[in-house]
């Protein structure tokens, strides 16, 4: 009994802020709301059905997958690139480690609006420096095909700190006997990352995939600030779609059945990395 006791700030605190919420939309994703969010009609699976064949829902899917396949691997490499040249013992390198790590400390909204200032068509460094080099400005955020990717750019900014940190620690609990044993062998630097470092970082690989995963099919603050979802739709992805659904056409209803969807969507999507990683994942 004392362990609850213990337990119970942290289990109100969830309660209130995790599993609430969670019931009380999967609630009202089988409810017509009325603009105040309320349940006025049973609606069983007709908000579902409406989900799926939404002329909105699934390419703003579609935009979400594409954004995961842009951020997450260049997350993953950069973070580890950056891990592996920081795993040193060299003077001044904790001032390198806390470079890489200071982007953890910016919230998404600081870092939205200075990458929205970096992008400005007339006075963003970006185009600055297109212009000194002879090349024409570029519309990072007014150019459909080139604002998810400007917004893709912000995220992998935003989320290197954490990863970099993680994959540092995990780097920092290899066994330096083993990089010594490959490196009597003859294997260079390029066959020890290959053939040491991955397999025995694979399990933070694996939590760092995961995450990364999670968070990029969460992303909503970059891209509300930066494009509000255009232009011309090319940045509304689905949890801004969700949004707009619930906060701004005030149909709560279809957009919880939209959340439902989308967290089915991430459970699926997490379990398969689980099971086509598990052979290839090695726990010392």
């Amino acid at each position: 009994m004392s362990g609850i006791g213990y337990l119970s700030p942290a289990l109100v605190i969830l309660g209130v802020f995790l599993f609430y919420p969670l019931l009380k939309t999967g609630y009202l994703s089988a409810f017509i709301t009325d603009v105040r969010g309320r349940a006025v009609r049973l609606a069983g699976w007709e908000n579902y059905l409406d989900v799926l064949t939404s002329s909105t829902f699934l390419p703003s899917l579609r935009l979400t997958f594409l954004f995961a396949l842009m951020t997450v691997p260049s997350t993953i490499v950069i973070a580890l690139l950056l891990a592996v040249m920081t795993n040193r013992r060299l003077r001044g390198i904790t001032l390198f480690r806390t470079t890489y790590a200071s982007t953890m400390a910016v919230s998404a909204a600081a870092a939205a609006v200075m990458f929205r200032a970096l992008f400005h068509p007339s006075a963003g460094a970006f185009n600055t420096i297109l212009g000194m080099l002879g090349l024409p400005e570029v519309g990072w955020l007014t150019d459909p095909s080139l604002a998810l990717i400007s917004v893709a750019l912000t995220t992998v900014w935003m989320s290197l700190g954490f990863n970099f940190l993680v994959l540092l620690g995990g780097l920092q609990s290899i066994p330096d006997e083993l990089y010594e044993a490959a490196m009597i062998d003859g294997a260079g630097s390029w066959r020890r990352l290959v053939h040491v470092t991955v397999p025995l970082l694979s399990p933070v690989l694996l939590f760092v995939g995961i995450v990364l995963v999670i968070d990029s099919f969460q992303s909503f603050g970059q891209i509300d600030i930066l494009t509000q979802g255009g232009p011309a739709g090319s940045t509304n992805l689905i949890v801004y779609e969700i949004y707009q659904n619930a906060f701004t056409r005030n149909e709560v209803g279809f957009a919880s059945a939209q959340a439902v969807v989308l967290f089915l969507i991430v459970l699926v999507l997490t379990a398969l990395q689980f099971k086509i990683s598990e052979r290839k994942v090695h726990y010392q």
